[in-house]
């Protein structure tokens, strides 16, 4: 098989890029090693930049999108029974919405399949090869048969644990990382949500955040140590500790019900450079994990996609290959930016083992700090709803 960009990677970044590619008329194969029913299982977040949804409506898939997603003006922050709003649009006249990733994810399926785009199932051993060279082709095993694909470029969207990354020879890419000391015990339950905007909670037994999917869906987590695992925490034990750090005023009105879903991430910073080998580039996942505080691992994917579509459309239809040159520099740009920010939400809101009272003071100031000045709310404001691109 020959196409001009094969996608490894059959998320919701690699089909935004391949539907966006596809709707220039350059040709895409992806290549995705788990089933689509499987993908759309995952639970994801579900906070959008308003780069992202215009993105989205770029590739013509945002029509759901639009009519469910649920619009936030901004976002509480809480520090025991105290408790201040950020208002994005206030701010800077910006918001963010609230839309699955799974929704998104099921959109670009049903657009990839209603124009007949090439996704291959149940991939196993890919293999990039020539990635450095002018003739980059692709291989991979479907029950065990062996297939081939030609290309003049490669995108790796196959996230942290996949093959783009580590097809980049170890002495030319320098990995950057952070390990934090505790993970986010997360449950999802049929209850609405306690309060119409995202609550970040921080509070003497560690931080909170109320969130959710939609009226009658509704995401929580709570900070908790790694070694724990989610069949410590019964259902009442979770509830009972989020009462505990988010404001009395909340925790009374807040409506519990049995979990559907619950699960303990790890939290980390990671970025690897550069983002482009030869004939390879790296999106998302596969290039950069954030902290999920701040809601930039979906986003910081998008501005990949972005700058590598651009990048594309104008090596193909203007034979200019000047944002395929700077792809990976202008990625790292803001994806630097965006780490900063995750890294110092989690670092305001979090408690870590080692921290002295001298520590606690400043993190309390530093909350007292943001509560109070303009400054530090609109710098806030930019941040969270996305940089530019």
């Amino acid at each position: 098989m020959r196409t001009q960009v094969c996608i490894i990677g059959g998320g919701p970044s690699g089909l935004l890029l391949s539907q966006l590619l596809h709707r220039k008329g350059i040709d895409t194969i992806v290549l995705e090693r788990k089933t689509k029913d499987y993908v759309l299982g995952r639970i994801r977040a579900g906070i959008l930049e308003t780069g992202f949804v215009d993105l989205m409506r770029e590739a013509g898939v945002a029509e759901r999108l639009d009519k469910e997603c649920y619009v936030h003006d901004g976002t509480v922050i809480s520090y025991g029974d105290e408790q201040f709003g950020i208002s994005f649009k206030d701010l800077i006249d910006k918001t963010v919405v609230v839309y699955g990733q799974t929704e998104v994810t099921r959109d670009l399926y049903e657009a990839r399949e209603a124009m007949d785009g090439q996704i291959v199932y149940n991939v196993e051993s890919v293999t990039i090869h020539g990635a450095d060279s002018d003739a980059p082709y692709v291989t991979y095993a479907v029950d065990g048969t062996e297939q081939r694909i030609e290309c003049d470029f490669v995108a790796g969207c196959d996230g942290f644990h996949g093959v783009s990354r580590q097809t980049i020879p170890l002495s030319v890419r320098k990995e950057y990382e952070k390990i934090y000391p505790f993970g986010w015990l997360g449950i999802l339950s049929e209850t609405p949500p306690v309060h119409d905007e995202l609550i970040y909670a921080s509070s003497d037994r560690g931080f909170a955040l109320c969130s959710m999917r939609n009226e009658n869906l509704s995401r929580y987590y709570i900070q908790c140590a790694l070694s724990d695992s989610p069949d410590d925490w019964t259902d009442a034990a979770f509830w009972e500790e989020l009462k505990r750090r988010i404001p009395s005023e909340m925790a009374e009105k807040l409506v519990t019900g049995p979990s559907i879903e619950k699960s303990i991430a790890p939290l980390r910073s990671f970025v690897t450079e550069p983002m482009r080998w030869g004939r390879l580039f790296l999106c998302g996942d596969a290039a950069h994990i954030v902290p999920p505080t701040g809601a930039k691992g979906l986003n910081t994917a998008a501005s990949d996609i972005h700058y590598l579509y651009h990048g594309m459309v104008q090596h193909y239809l203007d034979g200019d290959s000047e944002g395929l040159d700077r792809y990976s520099e202008k990625a790292l740009a803001r994806v630097w930016k965006a780490e900063r920010f995750s890294w110092w939400m989690t670092s305001l809101l979090h408690r870590y083992p080692e921290q002295s009272p001298f520590d606690l003071k400043m993190q309390r100031a530093e909350i007292d700090f943001l509560c109070s000045n303009h400054a530090a709310q609109v710098a806030m404001a930019e941040n969270y709803v996305g940089l530019p691109y």
